[in-house]
């Protein structure tokens, strides 16, 4: 029987810096998780940190990773052909199938666009998945900014607001993302939308209210959670909060769950 929390040696096949921070590592496995699960990256002797899987193809995943801490900063001194272990995927993610035939509304700030890019990823190169994508990406700085070639593509493809905190960048808008969520068509929606928010905890928390403000059924809202996660199968109680495992019961919450998570 297979051993459900056991990490296997991967071979780095590529490395590819996003920003400033983050890298973007391509690893070789076989294993098939849905849009929004993470995985358990380690390194023997080192440590381990779960990390959303950011794409995925036949025999590799993708992992984006910002260097935080001593595992990832460790990560970071891999090279292609060097090994990573890897166990998982773990957790539940985005409820896809629920998203089929809809309009589909995508917030995120800073790295949260990581584990959502593989679900943008399919709403791009299935033309019937979801009836539209609004996508609104919201970066501190251009320094800040990842998955260039990407948000080029969706920009051809999907309804996109890209924006930065701080800085003024030619094609881009200046603040906030909640500041653009009242430019979401709700009101042509009907009932048949899904929003999704990933992004740090005070990001997802005023979204979550202006979305609400703009009339978003609370319902219909979805956000993801990576907080201080570390066995991943609900044992070292470290990503709990009140009653809620992140691990187990997430990342991925309903907005109704949700809500009350954030700080």
């Amino acid at each position: 029987m297979e051993n459900f929390v056991q990490p296997k040696p991967c071979t780095i096949l590529n490395v590819k810096r996003e920003s400033e921070h983050e890298w973007t590592f391509r690893v070789a496995s076989e294993a098939k998780p849905d849009h929004g699960q993470f995985m358990q990256l380690s390194i023997p002797k080192i440590g381990e940190a779960p990390i959303s899987v950011s794409a995925q193809g036949d025999g590799w995943l993708e992992f984006t990773i910002r260097s935080v801490g001593r595992v990832t900063n460790c990560i970071f001194s891999k090279e292609k052909g060097d090994t990573l272990f890897l166990r998982g995927p773990y957790g539940k993610g985005w409820p896809s199938e629920e998203f089929r035939g809809k309009h589909l509304v995508v917030i995120t700030g800073g790295t949260g666009l990581a584990p959502v890019r593989s679900l943008l990823h399919k709403c791009a190169g299935e033309k019937d998945f979801v009836k539209d994508v609004h996508l609104i990406s919201g970066f501190k700085d251009e320094a800040g900014i990842v998955f260039h070639r990407e948000l080029k593509e969706w920009k051809e493809k999907l309804h996109t607001v890209y924006a930065l905190d701080n800085d003024e960048k030619e094609g881009w808008r200046t603040g906030m993302v909640t500041a653009f969520v009242k430019e979401i068509p709700f009101g042509s929606f009907g009932d048949d939308y899904a929003v999704v928010v990933v992004g740090p905890p005070p990001m997802m928390k005023f979204t979550g209210l202006e979305l609400l403000n703009c009339g978003a059924d609370p319902e219909k809202i979805w956000m993801s959670f990576e907080r201080k996660m570390s066995c991943a199968i609900g044992k070292c109680g470290h990503c709990r909060i009140d009653e809620v495992y992140v691990c187990l019961d997430g990342p991925v919450f309903p907005y109704t769950t949700a809500r009350d998570l954030v700080d």
